[in-house]
């Protein structure tokens, strides 16, 4: 158990120490960097303003503050979707490879993965609290149930629906690293020259290809299914990005970055299975790229 210690500088330093934490809970509720943040800041401001003394576990105390945060938030976000704007790919975690960022490793921490947020965030805002905060931070029902305003049992259901969706919708990966970087190296390389075939080969027969635009003006989001489809999308629109591609860490695993004149117009996660790329989930708005540390993925 976490107590409040005495003074502001001794609870703000608590708090420093919880961040990493409230942070890695934030980001899997809400998908988004900036959000994440956002929500993390307001427990600050809460537990500013509230009497620190009667708390008795401040680590619990915050992660309920920033599930509320971060379930309001939810609500929100789809009251006001009227009108899908087609496939959401969440704000990625982007490192060099070789290297952990320290400030993203608990935040990466038990793999969060981009073809998880995205089956996440399918979830109904109450469903995806429960499954994240039980299933991925192992916080009680008792403590769930209140946040949702349900019963235990009814807390323990949200989480169960949540898992089976996982379960049905979030391909599992080829876990060697290595192995998963010459698929997507080899990947590139086809787009590169335009070997059509070669890219067949290297896609799953039902792999899943997601754009998220944003609402930016040109082509809209979309989502591809099926590898001769995939592969014609690289070989027409993907060869005149391939030069200013760059090697990068995407939420813990080999991904991309495309940053043309050294900014950021996009992110590829990939998941790699039986040496095929069954998914690809790339973010084109560079509006919600801003986090993105391009120098760091300089040679």
């Amino acid at each position: 158990m976490m107590s409040t210690m005495e003074g502001p500088e001794a609870l703000a330093e608590q708090f420093e120490a919880a961040r990493p934490y409230l942070e890695a809970v934030a980001y899997r509720m809400l998908g988004s960097v900036a959000e994440s943040e956002d929500a993390v800041q307001e427990s600050w401001l809460r537990l500013s303003r509230s009497d620190a003394g009667a708390i008795e576990d401040l680590r619990r105390w915050l992660t309920t503050v920033v599930a509320r945060v971060c379930l309001d938030q939810l609500r929100s976000r789809r009251a006001r979707r009227e009108e899908p704007l087609g496939p959401w790919v969440p704000e990625p975690l982007v490192a060099p490879e070789g290297e952990t960022d320290p400030e993203h490793e608990a935040v990466l921490a038990d793999s969060v993965g981009l073809a998880l947020l995205v089956v996440l965030e399918s979830m109904p805002p109450a469903e995806r609290l429960a499954f994240v905060l039980h299933d991925m931070f192992a916080v009680p029902f008792d403590e769930i149930a209140p946040i949702v305003d349900r019963t235990p049992d009814a807390a323990r259901q949200l989480a169960s629906r949540g898992r089976r969706r996982v379960r049905g919708s979030v391909p599992q990966a080829d876990p060697d690293p290595t192995r998963q970087r010459e698929v997507i190296d080899a990947f590139v390389a086809a787009a590169r020259e335009g070997d059509f075939e070669a890219l067949v080969a290297l896609l799953d027969p039902d792999v899943v290809f997601r754009v998220d635009r944003g609402d930016l003006p040109g082509p809209p989001s979309r989502e591809l299914r099926g590898a001769r489809s995939v592969a014609e999308n690289a070989v027409t629109f993907g060869r005149p990005f391939f030069p200013y591609m760059r090697r990068a860490l995407v939420n813990g695993t080999p991904g991309v970055v495309i940053a043309p004149a050294g900014k950021t117009a996009s992110v590829a996660g990939f998941v790699v299975r039986d040496g095929r790329i069954v998914e690809i989930d790339l973010l084109a708005d560079p509006r919600r790229l801003g986090h993105v540390d391009i120098a760091a993925l300089e040679d």
